[in-house]
């Protein structure tokens, strides 16, 4: 009998990093006194000058450093990632040389399931028990059915990549993302909702998750500059 594993959460690891700080500072220094040593460690003048880049919106000093974060999350979460291209790479699993595992996303019972409102003015409102029930039992009941097809094709002989086809946007999958800080600001400040930003934004939960564990990861690589992105309203430089 073909068993199916359901989860509620996503994945963000970072797994490498040359990210800090002063990688913002002596990248911005060089424009008034050419080139420096890198200090070892952020000062007080270093908080002041990265305060000033991202206030001014002087960006490309943010550009020198990288981060890559292993995510794993449900395929409909990784369409809306790829929408961010500036600054980014990503690799994903591949369906096509691959047998993809039968994981599947079903949302949790606080996540919000009621629409109230128009497209473009709308909030998400708590849905009843019912509602939730409903939802988490078809959504599992169709991943079952669907990764049994997905078997059967396979069984049969046909190839991976159009087995693949039946298989739901639920379905886990897997990828690295290499990213810089002013890209991950950019995607901070459309992925997340967040009581300093001066833009509103209305994020689809599941990727804002994604964009939560990343954030937090990215926070402590580099305190000053994540203090400055907040200090100034989320609006990546």
């Amino acid at each position: 009998m073909t068993q199916i594993t359901i989860r509620n959460d996503v994945t963000a690891e970072l797994v490498k990093h040359a990210a800090e700080d002063t990688d913002v500072t002596f990248a911005a220094r060089v424009s008034t006194i050419g080139g420096e040593s890198r200090f070892n460690e952020a000062t007080e003048e270093d908080s002041g000058l990265i305060n000033y880049l991202m206030r001014d919106r002087h960006g490309s000093p943010f550009e020198h450093n990288s981060m890559t974060f292993y995510v794993e999350a449900p395929i409909f979460v990784f369409r809306e990632f790829m929408r961010h291209r500036v600054g980014f790479s990503y690799n994903e699993e591949s369906g096509r040389y691959r047998k993809l595992e039968p994981v599947f996303y079903v949302p949790a019972p606080d996540r919000k399931l009621v629409q109230k409102g128009k497209p473009g003015r709308y909030e998400m409102v708590e849905g009843t028990e019912e509602q939730f029930l409903m939802t988490r039992d078809l959504l599992a009941e169709n991943s079952y059915e669907c990764y049994h097809m997905y078997l059967t094709l396979l069984e049969a002989g046909v190839a991976r990549e159009v087995a693949r086809v039946v298989l739901p946007l639920n379905t886990f999958s897997s990828m690295y993302v290499t990213c810089n800080a002013r890209s991950l600001m950019h995607f901070l400040g459309l992925r997340t909702t967040h009581p300093d930003a001066k833009v509103p934004s209305f994020p689809q939960r599941e990727i804002e998750m994604v964009a939560e564990l990343m954030e937090a990861k990215w926070a402590k690589l580099m305190p000053l500059t994540y203090e400055a992105f907040n200090k100034n309203g989320r609006i990546a430089p």
